[in-house]
């Protein structure tokens, strides 16, 4: 059994970091002029993607080496120089003094988050014969971008442009893997997979509306734990809003809490 420690800490922080610089780099080479760039600083991975992308923001602060005012000099300034806000993704296990550091410097908690985990197993498990899954390359982005979309924006389409182009990015992002769910050859369904390490990330997935509650998602994430099982990984992690229906599916699916992350954002 895998326990929740800073062990385990270490390794969900820095696989989702490194998913989320990955996706940086991909968005700097299909937009030069994005301005996309990360750093590591004191173990943490720091990411800009954009002013009010919900990748900018750092992951694994304070978990890899003890928080210092000297870091967190250089962690603002890179976010304010590219007029940015200041965010941090962190950790319980970061330590209260990391903590207090983050108080007195006039940081505000502004969010909470799930963070999930199992163990990668061989999957046996059967989906309906009308439901299938797999992953996609690049000739098929257009598509997974589309189903990905319209999965994510169907209260909100005025949100279709920038979803469309937040999945042309992640399908072009490296050490990771893109898959559609078909009911009988009609795609309905998008997921990702993003791998470092030996931890696979199950990124967000999204039904089509006229799709929904017929076996995709779970299809879905049986197919991206076979995935991960066949490439080696051995931990799966999820990230999901407390109390929320994406939480309980994953619990349902054998994902357990490792803990209740904190995001703090620098008073402006």
């Amino acid at each position: 059994m895998q326990f929740s420690d800073l062990a385990l800490s270490k390794r969900l922080e820095r696989a989702e970091g490194f998913s989320c610089a990955q996706y940086a780099e991909a968005r700097r080479r299909q937009y030069p002029d994005s301005g996309a760039e990360w750093m590591e600083c004191a173990g943490a991975f720091v990411v800009f993607n954009g002013v009010n992308s919900p990748v900018t923001q750092t992951f694994g602060l304070g978990v890899f080496e003890e928080l210092s005012p000297a870091a967190l000099n250089k962690i603002e300034r890179f976010f304010l120089d590219r007029g940015a806000p200041v965010l941090h993704e962190v950790s319980p296990f970061a330590g209260i003094a990391a903590l207090d550091m983050l108080c007195s410097r006039g940081y505000k908690p502004v969010e909470l988050s799930s963070v999930l985990y199992r163990l990668v197993e061989h999957s046996e498990a059967t989906i309906q014969s009308s439901v299938t899954v797999r992953a996609v390359g690049q000739e098929e982005a257009e598509l997974w971008s589309r189903i990905s979309a319209e999965g994510w924006t169907h209260d909100h389409p005025e949100l279709m442009e920038l979803m469309l182009q937040l999945g042309a990015v992640t399908a072009a992002r490296e050490k990771s893997a893109c898959f559609l769910a078909e009911i009988d050859g009609h795609p309905g369904a998008a997921g990702v997979l993003c791998m470092h390490e030996g931890v696979a990330l199950f990124g967000g997935a999204a039904t089509i509306p006229s799709m929904r509650r017929r076996g995709l998602q779970t299809a879905l994430l049986q197919e991206r734990m076979r995935y991960a099982f066949d490439h080696s990984c051995d931990l799966a992690m999820m990230v999901a809003l407390p109390g929320s229906e994406s939480q309980r599916n994953a619990e349902r699916n054998g994902f357990r809490i490792a803990y209740t992350r904190t995001k703090w954002q620098l008073n402006a």
